[in-house]
């Protein structure tokens, strides 16, 4: 640590991480044993474009507006001054890109899940049925969440704005560049593009040419917690942090998620639970998977990868039964001030593993490059109220999750030859005691839970702190700031019966998307290309 750092870090003890997420921008001040000591968050959307279907646009200048709104307000809402802030750091929803032009200013952005690229998709895979496996192990990423055809789709669909483009940047890296004018892609949102080599952690601009994409638009690397900048006048008159403020590379959510619950080593694994599932296993090289089934990303911590497999959808899935079918729950909890959730997993509880043979089919295991679910169903219930109710639903909802998951931890173990000794669990979907026992029942592991279950922007200050000298490395501040509430250990007997259960559910799913591919019934989601 240098002379400046350690002054900075013995005067300055507080960390603000900026969390550009899909559904809102937050800023949150944390101190340097991990203590939330406020949070300013606004919602945002990411509107369509009628000329464009599945288009997912993002609104830079309204959306750098609400962050600058959730600086201020957190720095307002606690009292903070802005010379009290060690430094700053950054994460986001990853793969979202912007281009810029050569004066440095915005020309276009998409969100995440854009996917208005579904011709240039089919055309890749038309032109070069192979071409996106050999891509995948080298990048760890298949078409359906990269940069890749998105680029073709500016190139084909926009080309003045396609000519104009001078950089690619990600979300996490925009805000630092409004905080201090300095452009650079960090690695963990980068390798999210499909345009990075995995094994040396940077652009491989090869993969361009072979897909007819410019090889001129990749800004600098700078590795996750590294000290990039300082917040600069127009960050400072913008946001009212004070310039010269220590400004730090974060990364993407996931990642930085996982640094935030102390999963920084390989062998380690977390699971994120919200709106889609997130399954996280390290490893300590870039190896793909040679069956091309899961993506692979760089980690936030060097020399660190993981393999990531998504679930789409249980939070969703959860909201939609609890407002369809839970009303009665819903009148309690107004009377109450309980939370419906808890009210429905009280009663869930008391339904045996297994939900007395009922299946459900949402989401399905990971297959990246043929990435399809099958229509929504539940499946072989029977017409008797006591054995089959709406909690027997809203169960086999919880343990298809686990059992999609349990799907995930195989396919990564197929990959790598290795399993974790246990889980940690975070997110939303961890505040259920239930769900965190179903989960571990189904794993056959052991879950932790940590106190703090959004751990995304804990994982952003902790990169902060690292940047600055405050911690010597992710461990060390993970070692320091993470607390745990609990751990949920598996019952020897529901195991053995979600055992027997995950083979007959995959089966089922088999079977439902079957009438999928035969048109009777609708995907749920279908990668762009496979329709």
């Amino acid at each position: 640590m240098s002379d400046r750092q350690g002054k900075e870090s013995s005067l300055n003890q507080t960390l603000l991480a900026i969390d550009a997420g899909t559904g809102s921008v937050r800023a949150v001040l944390f101190d340097t044993e991990g203590n939330q000591l406020g949070v300013e968050q606004r919602e945002w959307e990411h509107p369509s474009d009628p000329r464009f279907p599945g288009s997912m646009n993002f609104d830079w200048a309204t959306d750098w507006s609400l962050a600058c709104d959730c600086i201020r307000g957190v720095l307002k809402k606690t009292g903070v001054s802005p010379e009290e802030i060690a430094a700053v750091s950054t994460t986001c929803m990853r793969e979202g890109i912007l281009l810029y032009d050569r004066d440095g200013k915005e020309i276009w952005a998409c969100a995440n899940v854009d996917s208005r690229s579904t011709d240039e998709v089919a055309a890749l895979v038309r032109d070069n049925p192979e071409l996106e496996k050999e891509l995948y192990l080298e990048s760890g990423e298949a078409y359906a969440l990269g940069a890749l055809p998105r680029l073709l789709w500016v190139k084909n669909k926009l080309p003045d704005v396609y000519e104009k483009a001078a950089r690619l940047g990600m979300f996490n890296d925009w805000l630092i560049y409004r905080l201090t004018g300095v452009m650079a892609v960090e690695p963990s949102n980068g390798s999210t593009t499909g345009l990075f080599d995995l094994k040396k952690r940077g652009w491989d601009p090869s993969i361009a040419e072979r897909v007819g994409i410019r090889t001129d638009i990749f800004p600098p690397v700078a590795e996750c917690g590294t000290r990039i900048a300082e917040v600069n006048a127009q960050g400072a008159a913008d946001t009212g942090l004070a310039a010269g403020t220590p400004v730090v590379v974060g990364g993407g959510d996931s990642q930085l998620g996982c640094v935030g619950v102390g999963v920084v080593s390989p062998g380690q694994a977390a699971i994120f639970g919200g709106s889609f599932w997130q399954y996280e296993f390290n490893t300590a090289d870039g190896r793909t998977d040679p069956k091309c089934r899961v993506r692979v990303n760089c980690h936030a911590v060097p020399g660190v990868w993981q393999f990531e497999a998504l679930a789409f959808n249980p939070g969703l899935v959860m909201r939609w039964f609890r407002d369809g079918f839970c009303q009665r729950e819903a009148e309690i909890a107004e009377k109450t001030g309980e939370d419906v959730y808890d009210l429905m997993n009280r009663e869930a509880a008391r339904v045996p593993a297994g939900c007395n043979g009922m299946l459900c089919t949402f989401s399905d295991v990971m297959n990246f490059t043929c990435w399809k679910h099958a229509s929504p169903t539940f499946t072989n219930f029977s017409i008797d109220p006591k054995l089959h109710n709406r909690y027997t639903f809203y169960r086999a909802i919880l343990e298809n999750t686990a059992l999609v998951t349990l799907g995930h931890v195989d396919l990564v173990r197929e990959a790598t030859g290795h399993m974790p000794a246990e889980v940690v669990f975070a997110g939303g979907a961890s505040k259920s005691p239930l769900w965190c026992q179903i989960l571990a029942d189904v794993l056959g592991l052991p879950v932790r839970v940590p106190v703090v279950r959004e751990a995304t922007a804990l994982g952003a200050a902790i990169l902060a702190g690292v940047g600055v000298g405050i911690y010597p490395d992710a461990a060390e501040g993970a070692a320091r700031c993470v607390r745990w509430d609990k751990t949920y250990t598996p019952d020897p007997d529901n195991h053995r019966i979600y055992t027997e259960e995950a083979a007959v559910w995959r089966q089922v799913y088999a079977a439902q998307l079957a009438l999928c591919d035969r048109k009777l019934t609708k995907n749920m989601w279908i990668a762009p290309g496979l329709g």
